[in-house]
């Protein structure tokens, strides 16, 4: 439905040597209301994309429309759009309350509703008390708090967020990201977020666009990109993966056979595969993965050498060597963990066709 889209992108393009695209031909639509986040390694093209949104870049070729008009040469500050940065940029000379009440003033507000609109800024990251100090007597935490507040204190239609929590430790990061997930719920307010750290992507995000060299390589809900990415970029990208090089064997509908290198012969679930004799990457998430009796229904079964426990509190990770590769990963709760277990045994192994996606090779190496 296309009164639902609040954001297109239409064949936009950016390069700025006039050679090489940054962002080579993207076609995107973010819905109303909807927590859209823009993931991908460094100098994929996703900060970019969001800094064209912003209005501090230009699109070389393209268009840009917010609600169904044309941002192409609207400045920024007229484009009604919130903005979080990874550095605050709070200006350090103005207490919470006046960083907060500056996009209202430079508005045209009156001093009434500015001062209500504040208020309920506040109230709403939970910092009443703390209106009167300077962002330099905050916590990081609370700065970015105070951050996010202004970008939302004028009620825009659209927040942009850029690797906001890319400062914060770990605990107050994964608090963070709680909070702001659960403002963007209570407000409906429509998020782009920029990040390349998949965790925060998968926990925060209604739709995650995995961006790769310029390109949208797959956009999806956290789930279906994890269980069911469509590419081996994709499958490497998003959580751990164990990745088997083989040739295509046969094919049949959604089902394929691929032989690896040393003439094990794998079922698998077709997604992105050639014509058979051609080079297939399959791709198996460690936690899919049957130990001992548990791997005696599996179709695909194989025998492991185990080479080390890697133990990370709730789960272990096994590293064992299988068909032929050293770095084979296993997860395992805590809980279905077999104490007799040692470093140097023998164990089978095996996992279902669902779980095994046979991809494109990963050229690229």
């Amino acid at each position: 439905m296309a009164n639902d889209v609040l954001v297109s992108f239409r064949g936009v393009q950016k390069s700025y040597d006039g050679e090489t695209l940054i962002v080579k031909d993207l076609n995107l639509d973010i819905r109303k209301g909807e927590f859209l986040t823009l993931l991908g390694p460094s100098g994929s093209g996703k900060t970019t994309s969001l800094m064209m949104l912003a209005g501090f870049e230009t699109p070389t070729a393209g268009e840009i429309l917010l609600d169904g008009r044309s941002l192409n040469k609207l400045p920024p500050h007229k484009r009604d759009i919130g903005m979080v940065f990874q550095n605050y940029a709070l200006f350090p000379h103005m207490t919470v309350a006046e960083n907060l009440a500056f996009p209202l003033s430079v508005r045209g507000m009156s001093r009434t509703d500015i001062s209500e609109r504040v208020k309920r800024a506040l109230s709403m990251v939970q910092l009443d008390t703390f209106r009167n100090r300077y962002p330099g007597q905050l916590s990081g935490g609370q700065q970015q708090r105070v951050a996010l507040a202004r970008a939302l204190v004028f009620e825009p239609q659209l927040v942009l967020m850029d690797e906001p929590l890319g400062a914060l430790d770990k605990q107050l990061r994964e608090h963070m990201q709680m909070e702001i997930k659960h403002l963007h719920e209570r407000l409906g307010v429509t998020v782009v977020y920029v990040t390349h750290d998949q965790g925060e992507a998968l926990t925060m995000s209604d739709r995650v666009a995995v961006f790769h060299q310029g390109e949208i390589q797959q956009i999806a809900p956290p789930r279906e990109l994890y269980e069911a990415p469509h590419n081996t970029f994709v499958a490497q990208f998003i959580g751990e993966n164990n990745r088997l090089a083989g040739t295509l064997l046969s094919r049949d509908g959604a089902e394929c056979v691929v032989r690896l290198a040393r003439g094990e012969e794998v079922r698998a679930t077709a997604v992105n595969v050639g014509a058979v004799g051609e080079a297939v990457s399959l791709s198996i998430r460690p936690e899919r993965i049957r130990l001992n009796g548990h791997s005696e229904a599996c179709p695909n079964r194989f025998s492991g050498r185990i080479a080390e426990f890697i133990y990370l509190g709730d789960h272990v990770r096994i590293r064992m060597e299988v068909c032929g590769q050293s770095d084979f990963y296993v997860k395992q709760p805590i809980a279905e963990l077999d104490p007799a277990l040692a470093v140097g045994d023998l164990v089978p192994l095996g996992w279902s066709v669902e779980h095994v996606r046979a991809l494109d090779p990963l050229l690229s190496e």
